[in-house]
């Protein structure tokens, strides 16, 4: 129980009816902005009131949760264990006011509703263009702003209700508390090359050790693919490459594969294949002993989801099911 709280005194229908009575949108921002500043003075300048003012709007608020919402110290002002929970709900509303006046947007121009995706890198563009083309809510089209990062960025946006949804890789490695997911594919690595080292590649049985000499265009550090990647390299008794270049862009590693005859990438088998058709690279036929992280559609466990986001998870799922 939180500091400040006995279980024993706690009413929670008169908890709740005294916040529905007096809790306002602006009571939010004050908390989320006393959060950001950790001071009263910094968090009151920010927002142009005066420092008692903010005080006097700080100590309503504790007496409507009935315990104190921030530790005060020398070093600042820190949430207590109950203004963790407070500060984390009061995100997600404010968020989702946000997400209200895009939905009236959308409405208003003729649209059924708006969405915010989180979207990994590699996951192939065709299947997400055809999922955001092919969705629709009572015979009207969905609009969507789509957010690029990866999952260890994206998904604390998806639990503080920045996002609706993210497509990415699931992984072990994942911090999955309050979501939920569903693995949608799976994908397997291929390497590419210039049409030229592909060909001449392809005619012989790859030398690792050889090959760790070639200009190297990768991904993020400190991913699955690299660390097995590296292992590869090291099982057959070479060091791995220095990459030339690392970029999780796909349209850029195609063309830097494509301008070169030294140039070398591993990416997702259907990213290789989108390169093959727009970039001018080839695929080097080699199978992998591994696969790489399922990619899932990763949601928020709590709460209902809203009609738009089921829809558009349904012509997602409809899109990969084509896709395999």
């Amino acid at each position: 129980m939180p500091a400040g709280l006995k279980s024993a005194a706690f009413d929670a229908e008169d908890v709740a009816r005294r916040l529905a009575a007096r809790l306002k949108m602006r009571h939010l921002a004050l908390l989320l902005q006393i959060r950001q500043h950790g001071s009263l003075t910094r968090a009151a300048e920010h927002m142009a009131i005066s420092q008692p003012a903010l005080t006097n709007t700080l100590a309503e608020l504790e007496g409507m949760f009935g315990a104190p919402l921030f530790d005060r110290s020398t070093r600042g002002m820190a949430p207590t264990p109950l203004g963790r929970v407070v500060l984390a709900r009061a995100q997600a509303m404010v968020q989702d006011l946000g997400h209200l006046v895009h939905d009236m947007e959308a409405v208003l121009s003729g649209h059924a509703a708006h969405l915010h995706v989180g979207v990994t890198p590699f996951i192939p563009g065709r299947v997400l263009s055809a999922a955001i083309g092919r969705a629709r809510l009572d015979g009207q089209r969905l609009t969507m702003t789509v957010h690029e990062g990866s999952s260890a960025q994206l998904l604390p946006q998806l639990r503080d209700h920045t996002l609706d949804l993210v497509i990415g890789q699931a992984s072990s490695a994942l911090d999955l508390d309050q979501l939920n997911f569903e693995i949608l594919y799976r994908q397997q690595p291929r390497l590419v090359a210039n049409r030229r080292l592909a060909a001449r590649l392809a005619r012989q049985v790859l030398d690792w050790p050889k090959l760790a000499g070639l200009d190297w265009i990768l991904g993020a550090p400190h991913t699955y693919m690299r660390e097995q990647l590296a292992a590869l390299f090291l099982g057959t008794g070479a060091a791995p490459p220095m990459p030339m270049a690392e970029s999780d862009s796909a349209r850029l590693i195609g063309e830097m594969i494509a301008a070169s005859e030294s140039a070398i990438s591993i990416v997702p088998a259907d990213i290789a294949e989108e390169l093959v058709r727009v970039a001018g690279v080839a695929i080097i036929p080699y199978s992998f002993a591994w696969s790489l992280p399922p990619v899932a559609l990763f949601t928020r466990a709590q709460g209902t989801a809203r009609a738009a986001e089921r829809q558009f998870a349904e012509a997602l799922r409809g899109g990969f099911r084509q896709a395999v």
